[in-house]
């Protein structure tokens, strides 16, 4: 398979479908951040999902319990789907890099994956954007596979596409540079429900925008 022939975050998820739910729908280290979020926040808090998939487990169990979520993801198809699942929820189509949000607009952030397609400059940008788009006490939750690994050809799923990630320090310090406090971190293997899927790390990285946030303001 030629470069020619890898495929965008959008193209894949649009592809994928509901079959990521299947092959991936429940990680443990996703159930746990959901549990974290939801011992954490006051009621009906705003939460900003980036990445948010087919809307299960994370925006479903947000909402479930009682939180105003928004969702953001690329594909059209995941949006449809996470509509249709959970409909309490907000979902729309757009790339995080372009949306735009009020400072202190949200209690908590979730990020489940959604940057490992995009390149490591866009990451930083991202996660400083996040910092100043939560209340301060607000928590960010992120969750990724971590590599050391920039625009690497990589077989996900019988997709060949182009994967950016961080090894585990090199991520958290990043984390701490945009301007939060990490709370922990936890890492867990977990084996997708796919043939042919090889089992692979995940980090979560629990964190939160200080009370007082002189540097941004």
């Amino acid at each position: 398979m030629t470069d020619r022939e890898t495929v965008t975050a959008a193209q894949l998820f649009d592809e994928i479908g509901a079959g990521y739910e299947a092959a991936f729908g429940r990680p443990p280290v996703v159930d746990a951040a959901v549990r974290e979020l939801l011992a954490a926040l006051p009621e009906h808090a705003r939460v900003l999902d980036i990445g948010s998939g087919t809307g299960r487990p994370a925006a479903a169990g947000l909402t479930a319990a009682g939180h105003r979520v928004t969702g953001l993801d690329v594909s059209a198809e995941m949006v449809r789907i996470a509509r249709e699942q959970v409909p309490g929820a907000q979902f729309h189509q757009v790339d995080v890099r372009s949306f735009t949000s009020p400072e202190a607009s949200w209690d908590a952030v979730c990020a489940f994956f959604p940057f490992l397609q995009m390149p490591r400059r866009d990451t930083e940008s991202v996660l400083a954007a996040i910092a100043r788009w939560l209340v301060p006490g607000g928590r960010f939750s992120l969750i990724t596979v971590p590599h050391d690994l920039e625009d690497a050809l990589v077989e996900f799923l019988g997709r060949s596409l182009r994967l950016t990630s961080f090894a585990p320090d090199d991520l958290i310090a990043r984390v701490r540079d945009a301007g939060f406090e990490v709370l922990a971190t936890r890492s867990e293997v977990f084996a997708p429900d796919q043939p042919g899927a090889e089992p692979e790390e995940h980090l979560l990285i629990s964190a939160r925008k200080p009370v007082a946030d002189l540097r941004r303001g």
